[in-house]
């Protein structure tokens, strides 16, 4: 018989039952690096913070990070210049507290590196890196300078996610043991698109992968083995990968990320009892339903603000409180993740500038 193996929670580690908009303590100064769609969006929600402050923005184009600066409200901007990158000179503002990278996926070694090793409290965007190598060496840095370090998964962090979790923990619907979920769209096909291009970390499995491996990950933990296929385009990038995992307790789970399809955009939870699937987008699902003898209920669980807001806070109140690290999303969590993508990647294929480092 199968066995649910959720994940535990600590203690008061689902913030979706608080208004994330509300302080939690003293103001905290924020820097971003980018000026992309996600750095926007990010950006607008993270002024909407009662103890959050806009203190500094980078760009590559220092007249693009002065523009986003005048945009949203930031203090300092600043861009490349003869002696520096932008984002090295963000890390040298000693106003700057905590920084959020939202660089394509290729670049947040780098640009992390740097924060960290000038004492910046970081958040990183999905992908966290491109591999596991460069996020071990991410996390020695964060814990070498005593500063707090997290990647950047929204959906840990909502209250659809949280709730979920709780009714499969009542054991409504017995033990589970099979996971379904996927997330897919129709990726426009342009070499020159960061989704495409390999030295970005470009890909289904980096870029859409982590939001239903939430699912997986959150209710029956890390994986015992790992069997993975994919379609590669002609740069050696991955357009679909389906991920078969089995998991302690004889427990299984399926994943896909595509860029070629239209997916269901949903994650399926099946027990001894009763099956949940939840709302869509998987990523950031407001609500599910549950069946249980043939009946089902459907049961709103909406954000009540926007949703990137929630992670936000979350990153607030651990560096208010002098946390390392988010016990919703450990480092240790994320490492698992880069080891399990890049298992994936040896047996699609899929390799990257970043995977060879240059002596």
């Amino acid at each position: 018989m199968a066995t649910s193996r959720l994940v535990p929670r600590p203690p008061g580690t689902p913030l979706g039952g608080g208004d994330p908009l509300v302080a939690t303590g003293a103001p905290v100064r924020w820097g971003v690096v980018a000026t992309g769609k996600i750095a926007g969006v990010v950006t607008a929600q993270l002024a909407l913070l009662e103890d959050a402050r806009l203190q500094a923005v980078s760009s590559r184009d220092p007249a693009r990070a002065a523009a986003f600066a005048s945009r949203f409200g930031f203090s300092n901007s600043y861009g490349d210049g003869p002696d520096r990158t932008g984002y090295e000179a963000l890390a040298l503002d000693p106003e700057v507290e905590v920084v959020y990278v939202a660089t394509p996926h290729g670049q947040h070694h780098a640009v992390a590196r740097a924060l960290l090793q000038a004492g910046k409290h970081v958040l990183i965007e999905k992908a966290f890196t491109i591999n596991a190598r460069e996020a071990r060496d991410l996390a020695d840095l964060a814990d070498r300078h005593g500063v707090f370090l997290m990647e950047a998964v929204w959906t840990r962090f909502l209250p659809c996610y949280h709730r979920v979790l709780d009714v499969v923990e009542s054991g409504a619907i017995g033990d589970v043991v099979y996971v379904q979920a996927d997330l897919g769209f129709m990726a426009a096909s342009d070499p020159r698109d960061r989704l495409w291009d390999p030295r970005d970390g470009g890909g289904a499995l980096l870029d859409l992968a982590v939001y239903p491996l939430s699912w997986v990950l959150g209710l029956l933990g890390d994986p015992t083995a790992v069997v993975a296929s994919g379609r590669l385009n002609r740069d050696g990038v991955d357009e679909l990968t389906t991920i078969s995992l089995t998991h302690a307790g004889g427990a299984y789970a399926q994943v896909v990320a595509s860029f070629v399809s239209q997916s269901v955009n949903r994650a399926a939870i099946v027990g001894t009892k009763g099956v949940i699937v939840t709302d869509s987008p998987v990523s950031r699902a407001q609500g599910f339903t549950l069946t249980i003898d043939g009946e089902s209920r459907h049961e709103a669980v909406p954000h009540g603000t926007e949703p990137y807001t929630y992670q936000l806070r979350e990153v607030t109140r651990c560096v208010q409180r002098g946390l390392r690290e988010s016990p919703t999303m450990p480092v240790a969590a994320t490492i698992a993740t880069m080891e399990l993508f890049d298992e994936v990647r040896r047996q699609t294929g899929v390799t990257y500038p970043n995977d060879y480092p240059e002596e």
